[in-house]
């Protein structure tokens, strides 16, 4: 058994029998862990009341090689993030970035990837109503190039002709980015992507919390577009139901 202590961020929980919980955590040393706080609905003297969705702090897990669940020591909590449960739009926003770090990032160490998930979430934490959407979109596409599936939006996947600032193009996600008009015809299954869209989505990913004005329409669109290129990632073929919750929804933002 080895001792690992790591700062961490709980991005799901479950109880477990009459006293325990069952927590998901994307770690700083060691990628996303699920670990098992035994006694933790019982007594709050190791893991204290705080200890909750998207709660950071520093934890201490007993880990063994070839366990899936490994044990939760002690969880010191340095913020909760309150905002995230006062606004259903930041809520389901940040539920999607949860359930899209569980899906994507393995058990390793990823320091820039932890980071980008604390400041991701300080972000959507603070973004206001209106810009809610565009900001959680920033983040979500500065995760997917942090873990290295960076799209390429700048030129063509398939002839690599550099693509004009004001030029149309399609998205193909088997590609991995966009492809030409004229690469388009012979690439299935790709969307056409308008150029100011292209261009919002470079943006993004130089800048994950900078907010921009979408229309409904195109809230809709880059979260269908977003959810389509991640799921051509994911290992397997489950929904992301936390994500489609939050494409789906109806409120602002």
């Amino acid at each position: 058994m080895s001792l690992l202590v790591t700062d961490a961020i709980v991005l799901h929980s479950a109880d477990y029998l009459e006293s325990s919980r069952i927590f998901r955590l994307a770690t700083r040393e060691a990628g996303v862990q699920s670990v098992l706080a035994r006694g933790a609905r019982s007594s709050r003297k190791r893991f204290g009341s705080a200890l909750g969705l998207f709660a950071e702090g520093h934890a201490q897990i007993a880990t063994k090689p070839g366990r899936d669940l490994h044990t939760l020591l002690s969880f010191d909590v340095v913020k909760v993030r309150p905002g995230l449960a006062a606004d259903l739009g930041r809520f389901t926003a940040s539920s999607a970035l949860a359930e899209s770090v569980l899906r994507i990032v393995h058990e390793e160490a990823a320091p820039q990837v932890y980071d980008g998930i604390v400041s991701g979430l300080d972000a959507i934490a603070a973004a206001d109503s209106a810009n809610t959407t565009s900001v959680a979109l920033g983040v979500l596409w500065r995760l997917v190039s942090d873990v290295g599936f960076t799209p390429s939006m700048e030129e063509c996947s398939e002839c690599h002709e550099r693509i004009p600032d004001d030029g149309d193009v399609m998205f193909s996600h088997h590609a991995g980015g966009v492809v030409c008009m004229r690469c388009g015809v012979r690439t299935p299954g790709g969307r056409r992507l308008p150029a100011s869209a292209r261009r919002r989505i470079v943006s993004w990913l130089a800048s994950a919390s900078k907010a921009v004005e979408l229309t409904d329409g195109e809230q809709r669109a880059h979260r269908r577009l977003l959810r389509e290129f991640l799921s051509h990632h994911l290992p397997d073929a489950r929904a992301m139901r936390a994500y489609l919750v939050w494409e789906q929804g109806a409120w602002g933002g």
